[in-house]
């Protein structure tokens, strides 16, 4: 039963984030959503920022499933970065959450958002940089800066995705990948 009370608590905290941002979620709504007394939630969690950092790192992993389920062994570094990049972005695009925290980190500059939104961003980065080490490794690309890198890849992916947008038509996947391929990929390439 505390088991089952608890993801409650979390779903209406979810919830809650994704509709009012984290600076107006309040105990007192969560508790309402889940329909349980607000001391309940403190037998889980010991404020606000524990739930959130717990909602937050399910997220975290979840990205993580999804990117790894995009790509697989038998796929080429450039596959296996752009699958796992388009996956991950398009689930911060798509997920609820999220969007509502990245509007929220651009209007308001909530510091726990700005953190958590950072925290997301550098599992990201340590995802790619991961993927670029082994492709190092494997002598797929030649050495570079692993962590300057994935910062690279992921700007640019954002921009493309993002910021592109706002002025023109999206781009298309493959679109994107023929400029990953010929900005990134090519300069990294063992040419």
């Amino acid at each position: 039963m505390a088991i089952d009370r608890r993801q409650l608590i979390i779903e209406a905290a979810t919830k809650s984030f994704s509709l009012f941002g984290y600076k107006a979620t309040t105990m007192d709504q969560v508790a309402k959503i889940a329909n349980v007394g607000k001391g309940t939630i403190y037998t889980f969690f010991k404020n606000k920022e524990e739930l959130f950092d717990e909602i937050i790192s399910s997220l975290i992993n979840e990205m993580k499933l999804a990117a790894d389920e995009a790509t697989n062994s038998t796929s080429s570094f450039h596959e296996k970065v752009h699958r796992g990049l388009y996956k991950i972005l398009e689930f911060r695009k798509k997920h609820q959450l999220t969007i509502k925290l990245f509007q929220e980190e651009k209007e308001m500059g909530t510091p726990a958002v700005i953190e958590v939104m950072t925290k997301l961003e550098d599992a990201i980065i340590k995802y790619l940089k991961d993927l670029i080490l082994y492709a190092i490794e494997k002598d797929e690309i030649q050495e570079c800066d692993p962590e300057l890198t994935a910062f690279i890849m992921l700007k640019l992916y954002i921009s493309l995705i993002f910021d592109w947008e706002k002025q023109h038509r999206p781009l298309e996947k493959e679109e994107i990948a023929s400029i990953f391929e010929h900005y990134i990929f090519k300069g990294l390439s063992k040419g």
